[in-house]
């Protein structure tokens, strides 16, 4: 999974340089455009320093290519949007997976951890029994032992 996501992070990080780069080269051409759209907007060709009619049509085709230079700085910027958001999927999924993982772990150490308890447990148990047995045959031994020697003595 880890590697899946540097894969994918390796074969992005390319697209969103390149498409950052693209997106700084569209908004210096809009710059030039609109220093252009100015230019055309203060020429004054007509009689008497007046607007003609073709100065007006120039300065509305320089609009128009500005117009379609926004177009195309707002589609790069969704699709850098969507890059990001890929990214960020692709991330919640790796650690949605990680955590998954984590969890399945910790559910196996303390499954683990409940059978050793149990383990332990019964061991105790059959120490206590043990001890017990002892106990029981060291008195037994020890009254056999005492009863023995009165009657020897006796």
């Amino acid at each position: 999974m880890l590697k899946r996501y540097l894969l994918i992070l390796l074969l992005l990080a390319p697209i969103s340089l390149f498409a950052q780069v693209k997106l700084d080269r569209l908004v210096s051409e809009r710059k030039s455009m609109h220093a252009a759209w100015k230019a055309s907007e203060s020429k004054k060709t007509g009689i008497f320093g007046n607007r003609t009619k073709k100065d007006m049509i120039e300065t509305n085709e320089w609009m128009e290519r500005i117009i379609q230079k926004d177009n195309q700085i707002m589609e790069e910027l969704k699709m850098l949007s969507e890059i990001e958001k890929t990214e960020i999927t692709y991330e919640k999924n790796d650690y949605k997976f990680i955590s998954q993982k984590q969890e399945r772990e910790i559910a196996m150490l303390k499954r683990t951890l409940a059978e050793k308890e149990g383990m332990v447990m019964e061991e105790k148990s059959e120490s206590r029994t043990y001890e017990w047995l002892t106990f029981i045959f060291f008195l037994s031994t020890t009254t056999l032992s005492f009863l023995f020697w009165k009657r020897s003595k006796a």
